[in-house]
């Protein structure tokens, strides 16, 4: 089988997964490779070399950045959503303990605890780590928005499915509050939270969008599934401030431009439709 075809089979099981409750997703979705390790060989500036248009360029690996018909972030417009009938998915949350680390590009929690789970169909995903993407990586019908937070998870197969939340200036983040000294004291080396609570960021789970997409940093792997959640919360300037000032020079906006949709299916679930 050459591999057109079998780039084009292995997203038409994942269109039936998303369609049909009774498909397992363990056999239908391959293991992806994490995001990269040397997050100082790319850049988000418009560089022909090392920004987003050439992130294929700077490692033989990170190739589908440029060829991939899936990836993201893509702009998720009303007008051409299918609406799901199946909410199919159950989040269950709750406090570990988490560390601190300034990757370069962005600023991630990481919980060494069981810090709970979401549950698409049948297959488990836990919560490993969240970080945060300014401004807005996603966008909704054509609206950046000031913040954006993905929270990564992993199945036992070692697939993976993202949470992206999108916020827009105004009152202080609970989450982030809590978080504050941590993001302003953060470093290279791993630094101890204590217990995190990921309830806190408080997940609205009555509307929201999905589709298949990828890691959006190189090496840009194909085969995530991104939940959008519909409802935009709210952050302040200094919260916004401290996450821009603890990235590393040349990083303090670290958002990949929005991806073609190649003919992909979003889906969007309304429990009043």
């Amino acid at each position: 089988m050459d591999p057109n075809t079998k780039t084009i089979l292995f997203y038409a099981l994942v269109f039936l997964y998303l369609i049909f409750p009774n498909i397992s997703l363990a056999d239908t979705i391959t293991p992806l490779k994490n995001e990269v390790d040397d997050e100082t060989r790319f850049t988000y500036e418009q560089n022909p070399d090392k920004g987003p248009e050439g992130w294929s360029n700077v490692n033989p690996h990170w190739k589908v950045c440029s060829t991939g018909k899936f990836q993201s972030p893509i702009d998720l417009t009303n007008q051409r959503v299918s609406l799901l009938h199946d909410q199919a998915w159950k989040i269950e949350y709750k406090p570990a303990p988490a560390v601190i680390l300034n990757r370069g590009h962005d600023i991630m929690v990481s919980w060494k605890g069981d810090a709970g789970k979401i549950t698409i169909r049948d297959t488990e995903f836990k919560l490993v780590q969240c970080h945060w993407h300014s401004p807005s990586e996603h966008t909704i019908n054509g609206t950046r928005y000031d913040m954006e937070l993905h929270m990564v998870h992993t199945s036992a197969q070692g697939k993976t499915a993202v949470i992206g939340v999108l916020y827009r200036l105004g009152e202080p983040n609970e989450f982030l509050t809590k978080l504050l000294n941590g993001i302003k004291t953060v470093e290279k080396e791993e630094k101890n939270l204590g217990i995190v609570d990921p309830r806190t960021i408080r997940v609205e789970n009555e509307k929201f969008y999905r589709y298949i997409g990828s890691l959006t940093v190189p090496p840009c792997t194909e085969g995530v599934i991104w939940t959008v959640v519909e409802r935009v919360n709210t952050i302040s300037k200094e919260q916004i401030a401290a996450l821009r000032n603890a990235v590393d020079d040349g990083y303090e906006t670290n958002s990949r431009p929005v991806q073609d949709l190649h003919g992909r299916l979003v889906w969007f679930y309304d429990p009043n439709v």
